[in-house]
């Protein structure tokens, strides 16, 4: 590991932000805009596509492809984000794996708030499954927001009788929009990107009044996990959302389920995204392309 890394990263994500405030188109193209900076690998090819009625992106090896698929749900806090904004991470586990994927355009909040993404999860699943895949190839990923999706998605894959997945990938996942884990005031100042007020001002336009304590909203705190396949939750130390993982790691191991809680110290959100500048970020994608690979 390289702290000289860590500390030049946290700096460049400490730079002065606009002081007045801004509009979420202004937000979601800035997000846009840093997300596409980061590397892709160049030995994989992507193409538009539909899944369960909603746009989305194929991610294949430019290798002969392996059995299996990854089904992606990008992160931006339910209110920003798409396909190509993750295209990085998803990238990266293709190429790792040389499992493709189909990362899913779900729809953002607040035009379409709780469980609107979620039906989206559930109704690409759902086309998976009917199409002919085995939910045994089939792994669900995401970062962030989609890492949440992914969980809520499982849920409502097993309420629907479905079978679920083979396994589950989260970067740095929202589970809890409670946020009722100590890493949310343990780490302020720590955590170069989120605040509680912020939670306060995304949760309002994703959950649009619902409650938060809805298993779906909150499955670190709520979920009956029993009968889950096997997680694999990667955060770093840095995060509020640190114990978000923790508490679904908790949950998962009372309810009987395989569960790998990898931390990573002195690293911020969905670090994974910054392959080529920290050696932790292409450490932890070679952790989740093993996992995949023995769970497909």
């Amino acid at each position: 590991m390289s702290r000289e890394q860590r500390q030049a990263l946290d700096k460049s994500l400490r730079q002065p932000r606009p002081a007045k405030p801004r509009s979420l188109e202004e937000m979601r193209a800035d997000f846009a805009a840093m997300m596409a900076a980061m590397s892709v690998p160049g030995d994989v090819r992507t193409a538009p596509t539909t899944l369960g009625k909603r746009p989305a992106v194929r991610v294949e090896p430019e290798q002969e492809a392996r059995p299996g698929l990854i089904l992606y749900f990008h992160g931006g806090s339910y209110i920003m984000g798409s396909p190509y904004t993750a295209m990085s991470l998803t990238a990266s586990l293709v190429s790792r794996t040389r499992v493709p994927s189909l990362s899913l355009d779900y729809r953002l909040a607040p035009e379409h708030p709780f469980p609107a993404a979620l039906d989206d999860a559930l109704e690409a699943y759902r086309e998976l499954l009917h199409n002919g895949m085995e939910a045994s190839s089939i792994v669900f990923a995401g970062d962030s927001a989609g890492g949440g999706i992914a969980v809520s998605a499982c849920l409502m894959a097993r309420a629907a009788g479905l079978p679920l997945p083979a396994a589950v990938v989260m970067f740095s996942p929202g589970l809890d929009r409670t946020h009722s884990g100590d890493s949310i005031d343990s780490k302020v100042g720590l955590d170069p990107f989120f605040t509680r007020e912020s939670f306060a001002w995304t949760d309002q336009l994703y959950l649009a009044g619902q409650d938060p304590t809805h298993e779906l909203a909150s499955p670190a705190r709520f979920a009956d996990l029993a009968g889950f396949p096997p997680l694999l939750l990667q955060v770093g130390t840095n995060e509020l959302l640190l114990d978000d993982s923790t508490q679904l790691a908790d949950r998962a191991r009372a309810a009987g389920v395989d569960v790998i809680l990898d931390v990573t110290a002195g690293v911020p959100h969905v670090f994974q995204a910054f392959t080529g500048i920290l050696d932790e970020a292409d450490q932890a994608l070679d952790r989740a392309a093993l996992f995949i690979a023995q769970h497909l």
